[in-house]
Formats: C-alpha cells, structure tokens, sequence
C-alpha cells in the first residue's frame, strides 16, 4: 500500500543576506514546508546570523509584477499567494523592517553590524541620498572596517576604486575617501561601523521608507514611513511631516490611501492619496499599522492599544502587529544584552577591477574642498517642511501590465542613476531614472483606458477627414448587407443609377425636348416587363395636358 502514499512536495527556499550571501531551506535539511509558519522561517534566518534583538528584521519578498510585501509571522507559507506564485525556488530578503531611530544604541555589536550592512546597502542603491562630503566620510568608515588602518605598503594608488559606496562613484569621491581614510588610525571594525551609524542617521532619507502615491491634480507624491511619523515628499521636497502620537486613523479603500491627522487645534484632517494598485495600498496601509504600532504604542496601556488598533482596521481587513515595540524591546530584562565573549563574524565586500591610477589626479580643487570641513558641510537633502493643504483623491486609469505599475520599489524618486541590483530593482533597470505611470483621469462610464483612446483618436482628425467617414457611414448605410466584393457591385451600380437621374431630371422648356423626355421613358418602360405602364401612361397624360394647356412650362421628371 505504500505506493498510494502522497509523495511529500519538497519545498525549495534561498534566503539572500545582508552581506550578499544565501541562506538555502529545504524540506529534507531544516523542515521547511508550505504550511510551515513564518515565524519558523524568521527563527531559522535569526540563528543563522546569531541574533537576538529580533524585531528589528524581517524578511521580504516580491510577486510577479515586483510589487514587495513583508513575510507575515502568524502566517503559513502557503497563505501568502504572491509567494507561492513565484517558485519554485522561492526567494526572500532579508532585511531592516523598523529602523531604530539611534542605532547607536543598539545593545548587541552584531545588530549594529547588520544595521551597517542594510544602510550601506541603503546608500549604494541610491534609497539613503547624500551630499558628497557626507558620502566621503562614509566611504572612508566603510573602508576602515573593511581593510582596517591604511597601510601604504598594502594600499596601493586606487586602491578604494575596487570598492562601491555611492551611485555612479566617480574618481574625485574615491580620491576624497583614500584621504579621509589615512586620518582614521586606530578605529577597530566596530568603532568604524558605529561613525558610520552615528553619520548616516543625520541624513534626512535614513529610515524612509517610500511609497509611491499621487494627490489632488494627478501630482505625484511619495509617503515616508519613518520612526517618528510619516513624512510626504513632493518634487524632491519634504512638503509634510505628521507624527505618529498625532495620527489617528490609517484607512484604505479599493486604491484610495486616507491618512487622519490630529491638528494643534484638536481638530483632524484627512489627507487622501491615491495608490497604483489595490495591492499596493495594502501593502502601505499595513507597513503604517505596524509602524505606528512599534513606535508609538506604549506596552502598559492594553486596552488603549486595542481600541487605537481597531480605529485603523479598513473595511474587512483586519492587520495587528505580533511583535515587541520599541519601548518593550528597551526595557526588556529577560535577557542579558549584550551576551558575552561575542564574536562577530565579518564578510569581505564584492570587489571590482581597480581603476587606473592618474599621474596627474584629476579634480583637486574639489577633493580639497569635500575633505576640507565636514563639519561645515551642506546638507543638500534638507529642505523647510510646511504642511500641505487636504488632497482630494480622484481615480485614476489602471493597467495591469505597466512596467511602471510593474517597479512599484522603494527607492528615492530622484535617484537617477540605478542603484546595484538586488530587491528593490532588477539589473534590467540600473540605468535608468524612476518612471511613473500616465496620470489619465478613469472615464466614469468605462473602467479601461481602452475605451477613453478611440474617442480622443477621433478628435484628432480634421475636418476632411471627418467628411470622409461621413461619406463611408453613408454609403455603408445604403448597401448594409453586402462585404467585399459585393458591396463595391453595389456602390457602382448605385452610382449609376444616380448618373442617370441626373441626366433624365434636366430641365425642359421646349415641347421637343420635351417629347425627346416622352420618348425615352415610353422605350425604358417597354423594355422593364415589371413597370407599371398604366400608372406611367396616366401620369405622362396628366403631364402632356397640363403642358399644353401652358400651367407649366418647365418640369422635373422623377422615376
């Protein structure tokens, strides 16, 4: 009987780390199977890398339209249909889910550690801008961990070309690093990585994570979710900033985002914002319940955060955070942080050819200029926030099958040189600028665009044009059960027909021209055995009478 046994399925999965290496789960090694729960999944990749400070992460993954959505903890794997979708093999990314809003403070080396490998990553593809100098003193961190002291011996000319840290990196930057490097002496990996922390968290874009979205008049905005509250960008600016103790409801509908602010009047304020999909304005609706959640819900107020929690369900969609806060994971004493005797295991960063050394480098005067005051330096990222005025939501035409609907990432929309490849974007797309779909109101009446194109075909064509379909309706009209060949018989015998009323309906004014008229009408009805001669006969009487008796004297004669 054991060949009617169900062949168990074998469920095939990688897991792609921070630092660029894959984490394979099999069914035979570790267990993993479509009704296995994500959660088990999360514990496997968190004792893989030997963390502790657990909620900070999470594991990502894309559908097939590379629309990103997070691995639910209370959810087996087969209930995520988008995932399923894609493999086998299955692909997850793990990464930052909630960044900590001082990193610094992270207890434990090796949480800060992945925090610097996710920022880095954050940098390189273009999610986290920065201004040259800030760039510079990063690489210069980023080196320092990785190579230790500059050794001139080991540390030829070029050395820091074999490394990537910024968006098309020119050489003036990685001349300006090799400089700042020399001057960091003495900084073990850690102490380098935690500079490189306490720099990055400066910058405006640290913890952002984009959505794109549009407002009132088609504009095109992008929600930041961040640790203090949700930021909105517009044209490169921050137009917007809301904390989270100020928000009061997140609500969606089809694909109409509603964010409710509580003003300094007492009064709320409902933002809408329209999304490219329903799948995407879930997607964001649920990153802003459990954003608010981990960093704004106090861990002592039960019943309040029940009742806050039920304010921000949408119609039958119900999403509760199952993690710690923030403030639970601060004053948890149930384990002893940071562990003793730890060792962090550091891995080697991808490396690319070197760049040819220069005998006379290129850009001087502005290498002295990046590596001349960091302190000084312009933040270029920075910019007034002001509060805009409520959006009205409108609807906006959908296909399915955009790319641009398609490359719903989150990654800064001005970046326009292509980050590296990875999660948020494919190889395909490095080089080119983030794209956005065509703003075209949804016509009431139809759903499509397909139906909006014709109509506004038709408004483009001039005046002749317009005659000329006329003509064709007309035509068509006249000769409707015809096709092809047929239906040109037809035309041309239509046409001929009318010659020959016009030549038999010219005007008469003479009585032989008049007889001439008689006569071919007399010889068409002889020659039509279907005529009706004596209908004819007495209307030629009745036209002969009254021409002699001169109450005519020119006529039009009709068939």
């Amino acid at each position: 009987m054991g060949c009617f046994c169900a062949v168990p399925e074998e469920f095939y999965c990688e897991v792609l780390l921070l630092n660029e290496s894959k984490l394979t789960l099999t069914t035979q090694q570790q267990g993993i199977k479509k009704s296995t729960k994500g959660s088990v999944v999360l514990d496997h990749v968190f004792r893989h890398i030997n963390l502790v400070e657990i909620d900070y992460f999470g594991l990502r993954y894309c559908d097939r339209t590379h629309q990103t959505y997070w691995l639910d903890p209370a959810k087996t794997l087969a209930e995520h249909k988008e995932l399923i979708n894609t493999g086998p093999p299955y692909t997850l990314y793990f990464g930052i889910k909630f960044y900590a809003e001082d990193p610094c403070k992270l207890k434990e080396e090796i949480t800060r550690y992945q925090f610097f490998l996710q920022v880095k990553q954050d940098v390189l593809q273009g999610r986290l801008p920065c201004p040259v100098n800030i760039a510079a003193q990063l690489g210069a961190y980023a080196i320092q961990s990785e190579l230790g002291d500059y050794d001139p011996y080991k540390h030829t000319a070029g050395y820091v070309s074999e490394y990537r840290f910024v968006p098309d990196q020119k050489e003036e930057l990685e001349e300006a690093i090799e400089r700042i490097h020399k001057t960091l002496m003495g900084q073990a990996p850690s102490e380098a990585e935690l500079n490189y922390l306490r720099t990055a968290k400066s910058l405006e874009m640290y913890g952002v994570d984009l959505h794109p979205v549009y407002g009132e008049n088609k504009s095109e905005y992008f929600l930041g979710l961040t640790p203090v509250g949700v930021v909105v960008y517009k044209n490169k600016k921050q137009v917007g900033k809301y904390f989270w103790p100020r928000v009061t409801k997140v609500h969606f509908k089809e694909t109409q985002f509603e964010l409710r602010v509580l003003g300094k009047d007492c009064n709320e304020t409902s933002f809408f914002f329209e999304a490219r999909s329903k799948t995407a304005c879930k997607h964001l609706w649920k990153c802003s319940v459990e954003h608010h959640t981990f960093f704004r819900m106090p861990e002592n107020e039960s019943n309040s955060l029940s009742r806050k929690l039920s304010k921000f369900g949408s119609m039958s969609y119900k999403h509760r955070y199952s993690g710690r806060t923030a403030l639970q994971m601060s004053r948890d004493l149930s384990i002893q942080l940071p562990r003793p005797d730890q060792n962090v295991a550091r891995s080697r960063s991808k490396t690319y050819p070197k760049r040819i050394a220069q005998t006379q480098p290129a850009g001087s005067n502005s290498i002295n200029r990046v590596t001349g005051n960091m302190e000084n330096g312009e933040n270029e990222g920075t910019t007034k926030i002001t509060a805009p005025s409520p959006i009205k939501s409108f609807k906006k035409a959908k296909n399915e099958n955009s790319p641009d609907i398609q490359r719903n990432k989150s990654h800064a929309p001005w970046e326009e040189n292509g980050p590296q490849s990875g999660l948020y974007n494919s190889p395909s797309d490095r080089m080119k600028s983030p794209k956005f779909p065509s703003s075209r109101r949804r016509n009431p009446s139809c759903g499509s665009d397909d139906s909006v194109q014709p109509t506004r075909r038709r408004k483009a064509h001039n005046s002749g044009e317009d005659s000329d379909l006329k003509q064709r309706r007309r035509s068509r009209s006249r000769c409707n059960t015809s096709s092809g060949s047929e239906s040109e018989n037809s035309n041309r015998e239509h046409r001929k027909k009318r010659n020959r009323i016009r030549q038999e309906n010219d005007m008469v004014d003479s009585a032989p021209q008049w007889e001439a008229v008689l006569r071919r009408q007399k010889e068409k009805n002889q020659a039509d055995p279907n005529n009706r001669r004596s209908r004819h006969r007495s209307r030629s009487s009745i036209i002969k009478e009254r021409f002699r008796t001169g109450r005519i004297k020119t006529s039009l004669l009709t068939v």
